[in-house]
């Protein structure tokens, strides 16, 4: 008879946790967990960003802002322009055929003329916001920090830093301290979800050299159109 050789055999355990909300087995595949960090993210991120959403929405008020006002005053100024060069041409016109100075009835159709032109004028600068926004909207730049920095790689809030664990979690507000953290899990363990891209950080925009052009540094020229030349006259074909 031959010995019969007796191997230990190891079997191999998967156990997965419960969830970690409504404590259910893991098999049934709740979705409390990902709705739990889908609420967390929008928290934090009210938190963590709003301060820098305000600075970029005041940042871009203002530059439209003024940018509709410069662009509406050079409209303004052009057909002011006109305006004066049709009176010029009105009292010329009287003084030379009835040696006298216009009707006050031409004067009271000039003034309505360019009361209608400045309305209009306005109107088409206010209803250029929409692009004017979106244009320095896009001059906004983010930044992300790259996957290989230390403050990425080994973030200074978990058991996977050692001793500064409890300094930094000392100062944590009690949110952050009543988590619960594995203090056995290995340095190297892999991230559960992937990295996010690569993106830009918020710097300040050009100025622009022109305002009825577009603005130095456009990156994106192709969302923004400079403001269109208003008529060459007002007046029709009036000589």
């Amino acid at each position: 008879m031959y010995t019969r050789e007796h191997k230990n055999r190891k079997g191999v355990i998967r156990m997965d946790p419960d969830c970690a909300i409504c404590h259910a087995p893991a098999t049934l595949a709740c979705d409390c967990e990902a709705k739990g960090l889908e609420v967390a993210v929008r928290q934090a991120e009210n938190r963590m960003m709003q301060s820098i959403y305000n600075d970029i929405r005041a940042w871009v008020r203002g530059h439209a802002q003024d940018y509709i006002l410069e662009y509406f005053r050079l409209l303004t100024e052009r057909r002011k322009a006109q305006h004066s060069a049709h009176l010029e041409r009105l009292t010329a016109h009287a003084y030379h055929y009835y040696h006298a100075p216009p009707h006050p009835n031409e004067i009271s159709q000039a003034q309505a003329t360019l009361k209608r032109g400045i309305d209009e004028d306005w109107q088409a600068s206010v209803q250029r916001y929409p692009e004017v926004l979106e244009y320095f909207y896009s001059l906004v730049e983010l930044t992300l920090p790259g996957d290989d920095e230390s403050a990425v790689k080994d973030p200074p809030l978990s058991a996977l830093n050692g001793s500064r664990k409890a300094s930094r979690r000392q100062s944590m507000s009690a949110t952050i301290a009543n988590e619960s953290y594995e203090s056995g899990r290995e340095r190297q363990l892999p991230s559960r979800t992937p990295p996010p891209d690569r993106r830009d950080r918020m710097t300040p925009a050009p100025m622009m050299a022109n305002p009825m052009g577009a603005p130095l540094g456009n990156r994106r020229s192709s969302t923004f159109r400079p403001p269109t030349a208003p008529p060459t006259s007002f007046y029709g074909g009036f000589q």
